[in-house]
C-alpha cells in the first residue's frame, strides 16, 4: 500500500530514514525544515502487508528522492512523479533511482553520477593551527568572491540568496581563511539537519594552493559537526579530491545519480 504520509507518521519515517542519515539527509533535512504539510513538499510511503514501512519518495517542487530498503513498487512511485512532470529532476542512491529509467522520459546526458561518502569519527584529524573562522551574513559577497574565482563552480542568481537563507534558518554554515582582510580559502555546510551535513563549496584562490589550507579548514569544520553528534557526507568525481578526503576520515558508502 502506497499512501500520503502526514505528520503523524514523523516518528517512523525518521526512525527508517536515520538507518542511513547521510543518504537520507536531503529527505531530513526538507522534512524537518518544511514539515508534511506544504504546497511545494510532500511525502509518500509504500508499506508491507504487516503495516512496516519499506519505501518513501519525496517530492521537493518539481524534484523527487526515493528511498527503499529492498524491492518497491517502482511503477506507482513512477507515476506519482510523471503525475507532476514527464521529465521529473530525479536523484538518489544510484541502485535506487537507476530503477526508473525505463519508466521516465530522462534524455540523454542529463544523468550525472558522483561518489558519495561519509566521515563518522575525528581519529584522523590533526589539531587546525591556523586562525579559522565561522563566516556571518555580512561576508557573504567575499564568500561568493572567492567562488566567482573557481572554474569548477557554477554560481547563479540564488546562489547568494541560499548562502544567506542556509545562515539564517542555521541548516547551513561556512568556514574560512583570511589575509589581508580577502577570504582565500573556504567551505560550506549544506542541507544540515539533527543527524547528519553535507559538506560543499570547498575551495582555495588560486595564489594560495598547494599549502594545504583547505584541509585546515576541513578538519575544524569536520570536528566541530561530529562534536555536535552529527555526520558529516560529501559528494565528488575527482579521484585527487577524493584521496584528500579519505585522509580526513571519509568512506566511501555508495553512489548518487542525479537525472537534471
Amino acid at each position: 500500500m502506497i499512501r500520503k504520509l502526514t505528520k503523524h507518521d514523523d516518528e517512523i519515517v525518521m526512525s527508517f530514514l536515520g538507518d542511513e542519515p547521510s543518504i537520507n539527509l536531503f529527505i531530513i533535512g526538507d522534512l524537518e525544515a518544511f514539515g508534511y504539510e506544504t504546497d511545494f513538499q510532500e511525502l509518500w510511503g509504500e508499506f508491507t502487508n504487516t503495516g512496516e514501512l519499506k519505501a518513501v519518495l519525496l517530492r521537493f517542487h518539481q524534484s523527487f528522492i526515493p528511498y527503499a530498503k529492498g524491492s518497491f513498487d517502482i511503477e506507482k512511485f513512477g507515476e506519482i512523479m510523471k503525475s507532476y512532470s514527464p521529465k521529473p529532476i530525479l536523484s538518489g542512491k544510484q541502485e535506487i533511482v537507476e530503477q526508473f529509467e525505463s519508466l521516465l522520459e530522462i534524455a540523454p546526458g542529463r544523468k550525472q553520477v558522483t561518489y558519495f561518502a561519509e566521515c563518522r569519527t575525528d581519529y584522523n584529524l590533526d589539531t587546525p593551527q591556523l586562525p579559522i573562522q565561522i563566516a556571518r551574513i555580512t561576508d557573504v559577497d567575499q564568500i561568493m568572491e572567492l567562488r566567482s574565482t573557481i572554474d569548477e563552480f557554477s554560481l547563479n542568481d540564488s546562489t547568494r540568496k541560499m548562502l544567506i537563507q542556509a545562515m539564517e534558518t542555521k541548516t547551513g554554515r561556512t568556514y574560512y581563511l583570511e589575509e589581508s582582510g580577502k577570504f582565500i580559502a573556504c567551505a560550506s555546510t549544506t542541507a544540515e539537519n539533527t543527524m547528519s551535513a553535507m559538506i560543499v563549496g570547498v575551495c582555495t584562490h588560486k595564489n594560495f594552493r598547494q599549502r594545504g589550507l583547505a584541509t585546515e579548514i576541513l578538519q575544524k569544520m569536520v570536528k566541530d559537526v561530529l562534536n555536535e553528534g552529527k555526520i558529516l557526507c560529501l559528494f565528488y568525481d575527482n579521484p585527487a579530491a577524493g584521496r584528500i578526503y579519505k585522509r580526513l576520515g571519509f568512506q566511501d558508502i555508495g553512489m548518487w545519480t542525479m537525472y537534471r
